[in-house]
């Protein structure tokens, strides 16, 4: 089984079962995102929802923590959506097009993004994968060299600010002794393959990690070849007794991806292997290419306080070919259908944390401040050249678009979390958060003036859980916080009455979060998490204009979510491992607004009526795992997944239909004096079914669906030398 939650895995020096269980003796640990020396519980810890190191039993929100072994053993280990199958309510979709990134969502957050991550808050040790404006990514995420990968849902995750309507981290393991050498390689069906090669240790007072990975595929489809390299270091380094420094740093290189776009449903039908006839027109295609650095200085200053304080930068370069038509970038007030960013981004995040007791209560506070900003130069040019009589397409062009955009973002939070009673607890937290974007346009020729803008969102974001232990097994708590969700700049780029500039009139988009829930540990060897959860979402960013290859966007009216969310996991005997996870989810317009379908479409005259189902969002989805095994000797598992139907925009008008889909692994592990060999060999889609694998939604031309895999192979080796 490919999620892994419920084998023995490693996580910052703890021992972990399943999600959230330590079987290993207590011992003092130290999470990566909480001050050093912190000292642990009998459960592992985990940081996203409360900044400080607490066993996710004992926290009011919905908190899964997955092992990295989920995302680096007995898998192909590019996807992040490899290791995410077994957390309810979180839909993660392999696009098969690696010219855009995983597509995520969270409760229905997330489900708009037709490129990218949107609407979720995504980070790597610590350092924000998401810019200011929300807008994110995790393809630089190297799931080689991951410890865990934490995701927080509900209204917790509202204290990350903006375009927080979920939290997802990863964090790099720590080096530990003795030291290893690892080599892995893959391969498998579509001409895939993936090698890697990394090292952790400790040396005295310092330890590290790092891997290196290269990946390449010909794809699924035609027009869809593949090439990502990965470089991932993390060292920790101890100063004195109450400090620790660490130093992280990231590369990531993906060279001339190819785009093979969406089909039609006519296409999809016909042929799912198959291009869009645009595609190899235009040779669409898309370069990426990102570096970036950090340092986090943690320090206890006493028995109570503690400081941390990170800091980070990098660059990120973007060159895509779009299949915008000739015809339309001759005028004016286009950008052209090549779009070249140069990205630097920066920041930084003080924290301070008070633990102690008040009235012979733990109380717990945490503050501290965040500044992020993004500086972007944007151009944009004619994806074709005419020479003479021949015009010759997906090249780059003439100049259609030069400005530099900057985006910043500066927050101060503070959370509490304290004892009330024998049995109840509470934790509180408020954020003030600042967005600011910047334009300031080069390109002025003729009758395309100065377009430059400014505009700047600010909003105050509560949240408040209660958690009441009906018995040491048992904890029942409910949650509530108001959250928001800015305009990202692709949002702001173009204006519904054609004109050029930035579409400032646009508004964010405000939600009212809620959420109860109950969680039970059944004896040692079974966990159940339940939560029922509302979201009511006012000014929801939708589409209102399709023009010459581009969408404008508009603020929609109320729009609502809410759901029941059920996981289980349990070792009812032996190694035998049982996984579930259930979600119904209905995601729906409650108030009528106008929207366009079709392309062109210079106004919005498609009427969205209320109880329409809100795009890209599935009403039930449904995963389950049976396996048996450890890390030595044999290990089977088979999975399955069920998705309802997805409709794909916003009229409803078409959708992608449901499936159910089953895998299976066997793997086999040797141990040795020198270390360890494991052999695994992974069966995707068995019975061959044709399914949709992701959604474009509102596509302008109607391209909606993105196909999944026909039945395939992967095999791999591991090979861990302690030299």
């Amino acid at each position: 089984m490919r999620q892994g939650h419920g084998r023995e895995v490693r996580a910052g020096g703890w021992m972990v079962f399943g999600l959230v269980t330590t079987i290993a003796a207590p011992r003092v640990a130290v999470a990566a995102d909480a001050p050093a020396l912190v000292e642990s519980t009998a459960e592992t810890v985990t940081v996203t929802a409360t900044r400080t190191a607490t066993a996710p039993f004992e926290v009011p929100a919905s908190i899964d923590v997955i092992g990295g072994e989920a995302f680096n053993q007995d898998t192909l280990g590019v996807n992040l959506s490899e290791g995410l199958g077994a957390v309810p309510g979180l839909l993660a979709r392999d696009r098969q097009n690696y010219a855009q990134d995983t597509q995520i969502s969270i409760r229905g957050f997330g489900s708009r993004a037709t490129f990218g991550i949107r609407g979720l808050r995504l980070y790597l040790d610590g350092i924000p994968a998401s810019q200011p404006d929300g807008q994110g990514q995790v393809s630089h995420f190297n799931l080689a060299s991951a410890d865990r990968v934490e995701v927080l849902r509900g209204p917790f995750s509202t204290l990350y600010g903006n375009s927080s309507g979920g939290v997802i981290q990863m964090f790099t393991a720590d080096g530990d002794e003795p030291t290893r050498v690892t080599v892995g390689g893959a391969a498998g069906s579509f001409d895939t393959w993936r090698t890697n090669v990394g090292a952790s240790g400790r040396a005295g007072s310092t330890d590290y990690t790092v891997d290196y990975t290269h990946f390449e595929t010909d794809g699924y489809r035609d027009h869809s070849q593949a090439e990502r390299d990965s470089l991932n270091g993390k060292v920790n380094i101890a100063v004195g007794t109450d400090g620790r420094l660490t130093l992280l740093g990231n590369y990531f290189d993906s060279p001339d991806v190819q785009d093979p776009l969406g089909l039609t449903r006519a296409q999809y039908d016909d042929d799912p292997e198959q291009v869009t006839p645009e595609a190899e027109q235009f040779n669409t295609r898309k370069s990426v290419r990102q570096t970036q650095g950090g340092a986090i200085y943690e320090h206890r200053l006493g028995a109570n306080n503690s400081l941390r304080l990170l800091g980070y930068g990098g660059n990120r370069e973007v060159e895509q070919y779009l299949s915008i038509p000739v015809g339309p970038q001759n005028g004016p007030f286009h950008s052209g259908g090549v779009v070249d960013l140069d990205s630097d981004y920066y920041g930084g995040d003080l924290r301070w944390t008070w633990r102690g007791l008040i009235d012979g209560k733990p109380l717990t506070v945490v503050a501290g401040t965040t500044y992020d900003e993004l500086s972007q130069d944007r151009r944009g040019y004619q994806n074709f050249v005419t020479d003479g009589q021949t015009q010759v397409l997906g090249v780059r062009g003439a100049l259609k678009r030069d400005e530099v955009n900057d985006i910043y973002n500066f927050d101060q939070y503070v959370q509490a979390s304290f004892e009330v009673g024998e049995r109840g607890s509470v934790m509180a937290g408020l954020r003030r958060s600042k967005v600011t974007f910047d334009s300031d346009d080069k390109f002025v020729v003729g009758t395309n003036l100065d377009d430059s803008g400014r505009r700047e969102f600010s909003e105050v974001t509560p949240a408040v859980g209660v958690m009441y232990r009906l018995r040491p097994d048992v904890h029942l708590y409910g949650s509530f916080a108001r959250g928001f969700e800015t305009p990202t700049f692709a949002e702001l780029a173009y204006r519904p009455d054609g004109l050029p500039g930035l579409n400032f009139a646009l508004e964010p988009s405000t939600s009212a979060n809620s959420e109860v829930g109950l969680k039970w540990r059944a004896a040692a060897r079974t966990r159940v998490n339940v939560a029922l959860f509302n979201t009511d979402i006012e000014d929801e960013i939708v589409v209102a204009t399709n023009t010459g290859g581009r969408s404008a966007f508009q603020n929609a009216g109320r729009t609502g979510r809410r759901g029941v969310e059920i996981g289980i996991e349990s070792r009812p005997v032996g190694l035998l491992n049982l996984q579930l996870a259930w979600t119904l989810l209905d995601a729906q317009v409650r108030e009528d607004y106008l929207t366009c379908t079709g392309t062109p479409c210079p106004v919005a005259t498609t009427l969205v009526e209320r109880g329409n189902d809100i795009p890209g969002v599935p009403e039930s989805s449904l995963f389950g795992a049976v396996g048996w095994g450890a890390d030595t000797g044999l290990r089977v598992g088979v999975d399955a997944r069920y998705l309802d139907a997805v409709p794909v925009n916003d009229v409803n008008s078409a959708s992608a239909p449901s499936y159910t889909l089953v895998g299976a692994d066997l793997a086999y592990g040797l141990a040795f004096g020198w270390g360890r060999v494991r052999v695994f060999v992974r069966g995707d889609n068995l019975f061959d079914e044709e399914y949709v694998g992701s959604v474009i939604v509102n596509d302008g031309n109607s391209r909606f669906y993105e196909p999944g895999t026909e039945r395939s192979v992967l095999a791999g080796m591991r090979i861990d030398w302690n030299p």
